[in-house]
C-alpha cells in the first residue's frame, strides 16, 4: 500500500473561488493566473475549472504550450514576457500576449521580421521596482511600440506592492495609481492594474479592464492576517491530507525529535504523520495547527524528513490510521486554511502550496 499522504485539490472550491473575484471585478475580465504550475495545483488539474475565466496569466512558454495542447483557444498572457528574440516566433506560433518590461524586448521586436500582429502589455514601475519602465521613460517606450508594424494591441500595466496594506502611511494603492493614471492619462489603450489584493479590496476604486486573480483562486487571503479566507468567502482548494503512523505516550521532563527541541511538562500522548519537509512541509513550522479526526491540534518538536510528531493528549479517539490535515480541508469539510499554517513558519500560504514535492501524489476531488 502507498504511504498515506496526498494532496487533494478541490474543483468546486476552484470555480467558487473564481465566481468570487468574476463578482468582485463585474465590469473586468478575470485572468486566472495559474504561473508556478498553478500555483502548485497543476495547470492540468485546474484548466477544465478555469477555463470559464477571460483568458490565463502565467510565467513561461512550457505552460503555455500545455493550456494550447488542452484546448485553450482564448488569451495566454506572459506576464515576465519574452526572455530571448527567438521566444518571438513561439509567441506567434501559440498566438500569446506578454508584457514588455525593457528596452531591449522592444529591439527584438523592430528587428523581428515575420509578419506579426501582436497583443501587448506595456509595464510601468511605479513603485514596486522590479520589472516596468518608470513614469519617466514609460511613454518614450509607448510611442517606440506604436510606431512598429507588428503591435495590433498595447495595454496599459502596473502592479501594486502594497494592495493588501498601506504604503507610506496611506492606502496601499493611493501612491502608485496616482503616478500611473497620471502618466498614461491621455494615452488610448486598456489597462490591467489588479491583483488578488486590489480585487478584493480596491474594485470600487480602480479602473482595470482586465484583473489578474491569483492567489485569491487557490484559497489563500491574499492580506491574512488582516483577513482570513473566511472573510473573503473563498475556500480552500488544495488540502495535504496524511494518517497517524504510530502513538507514542511520553513522561514529563522527556523529549521528542532531532535536537531535543521539544520537552514535554506532563504525560502526554503524542502521534507521528506520514509528512515531512520532503514532502514540501516546512522544517521550521513551530506549534502549527493541525487537525487529527477533525480536532485541531499542534506540532511538536523539529520536523523530520518524512515524519512529523503532533500531541494527541486532549485527542482521545486519534489511533493509528487517524485521518491528519495538514492544510486545507479534511473529509468531513472541517477546514484549516493554509494561512495558519504557513504563519507558524513565518511564511506565506503562496510558499506552502507551491512546496508540495513530486514524491507527493495529487487526487482530483469535485
Amino acid at each position: 500500500m502507498p504511504r498515506p499522504i496526498c494532496a487533494v485539490i478541490h474543483q468546486d472550491a476552484l470555480q467558487h473561488n473564481l465566481n468570487i473575484a468574476k463578482q468582485y471585478a463585474p465590469q473586468s475580465k478575470v485572468f486566472a493566473v495559474v504561473k508556478a504550475n498553478a500555483y502548485g495545483h497543476g495547470v492540468e488539474r485546474v484548466y477544465d475549472t478555469f477555463k470559464s475565466a477571460d483568458g490565463f496569466a502565467l510565467l513561461d512558454l512550457d505552460e503555455a504550450k500545455r493550456l494550447r495542447q488542452l484546448g485553450w483557444t482564448g488569451e495566454i498572457l506572459l506576464l515576465e514576457g519574452i526572455f530571448s528574440a527567438q521566444d518571438l516566433q513561439v509567441c506567434l506560433d501559440l498566438n500569446l500576449s506578454f508584457t514588455i518590461h525593457s528596452t531591449h524586448q522592444i529591439e527584438w521586436l523592430a528587428e523581428f521580421s515575420q509578419p506579426a500582429q501582436f497583443d501587448v502589455y506595456l509595464k510601468m514601475n511605479s513603485g514596486m521596482n522590479r520589472l516596468g519602465f518608470p513614469p519617466e521613460q514609460y511613454r518614450a517606450a509607448w510611442e517606440k511600440l506604436n510606431q512598429l508594424s507588428n503591435i495590433k494591441s498595447i495595454t496599459h500595466m502596473m502592479h501594486f506592492s502594497d494592495a493588501d496594506g498601506e504604503r507610506l502611511g496611506q492606502s496601499g494603492i493611493d501612491y502608485q495609481y496616482g503616478v500611473f493614471e497620471e502618466t498614461i492619462r491621455d494615452l488610448p489603450g486598456d489597462r490591467t492594474v489588479s491583483n488578488s489584493a486590489a480585487i478584493l479590496r480596491h474594485s470600487q476604486q480602480l479602473l482595470s479592464d482586465t484583473v489578474r486573480s491569483g492567489i485569491m483562486l487557490y484559497g489563500s487571503s491574499p492580506d491574512f492576517p488582516t483577513h482570513s479566507i473566511h472573510d473573503w468567502n473563498l475556500k480552500p482548494t488544495m488540502s495535504l491530507r496524511s494518517e497517524i503512523l504510530a502513538i507514542q505516550e511520553i513522561q514529563a521532563e522527556q523529549t521528542v525529535g532531532y535536537g531535543s527541541k521539544f520537552t514535554a511538562t506532563e504525560t502526554m500522548k503524542i502521534g507521528i504523520v506520514a509528512c515531512g519537509y520532503a514532502d514540501g512541509y516546512q522544517r521550521i513550522s513551530v506549534d502549527a495547527p493541525i487537525l487529527v479526526n477533525d480536532a485541531l491540534t499542534k506540532t511538536i518538536g523539529r520536523v523530520s524528513m518524512d515524519m512529523l510528531a503532533v500531541d494527541l493528549t486532549h485527542i482521545l479517539a486519534a489511533e493509528v490510521g487517524s485521518e491528519v490535515v495538514l492544510w486545507g480541508k479534511s473529509s468531513n469539510g472541517v477546514v484549516l486554511p493554509i494561512d495558519d499554517v504557513a504563519a507558524s513558519s513565518g511564511t506565506v500560504g503562496y510558499e506552502l502550496m507551491c512546496g508540495v514535492t513530486a514524491r507527493v501524489p495529487f487526487m482530483i476531488e469535485n
